[in-house]
């Protein structure tokens, strides 16, 4: 099993609205950027929570958009073993410092779960908190069981932590 790193957090001082995956997948990985593959449905479902449509942008406009709206993003998993891309292939798992990053967001309102596993771990390593935390279905091509509208009626419920 090959070891896998996230990436930095996608934040600034302003951010209302944190977005927590669990581990970038291998297209990411290789990429070197967040939801790069091209079945993953990240930036078309932030693009509904902000009210602008940001999958077509390119990457650096696409990260400006979203710190702009005050919409941040990170992982919940710092490294861990994995071969593939999906979670239920996670071993050895070392979480993020989650709640460091927090107390450096004076503004965060909210912080939302991109999947079930993202939620497991998120929600053990933050503990009791006064966020909101909301879990939410995973924009992985892999989470099938949900369509696009779906999801994104679930997505857009983030909206009211921006505003």
């Amino acid at each position: 099993m090959t070891q896998k790193c996230s990436f930095a957090p996608v934040v600034s001082p302003e951010t209302r609205l944190l977005v927590l995956g669990s581990l970038p997948g291998e297209a990411s990985l290789n990429a070197q950027r967040y939801y790069a593959h091209p079945r993953n449905q990240f930036w078309r479902l932030a693009g509904c929570v902000i009210g602008r449509q940001i999958a077509r942008l390119d990457y650096e406009a696409r990260l400006a958009a979203l710190l702009d709206a005050k919409f941040g993003m990170w992982d919940t998993v710092a490294s861990a073993r994995r071969e593939g891309s999906l979670d239920a292939a996670l071993r050895e798992v070392e979480g993020n410092a989650l709640g460091d990053l927090v107390a450096t967001l004076p503004s965060l309102r909210a912080i939302g779960f991109n999947g079930a596993a993202a939620a497991r771990i998120g929600r053990k390593a933050l503990g009791e908190t006064r966020l909101a935390l909301i879990d939410l279905p995973s924009s992985s091509p892999a989470h099938a069981a949900m369509n696009f509208a779906q999801k994104a009626e679930r997505w857009k419920l983030l909206r009211e932590y921006l505003g």
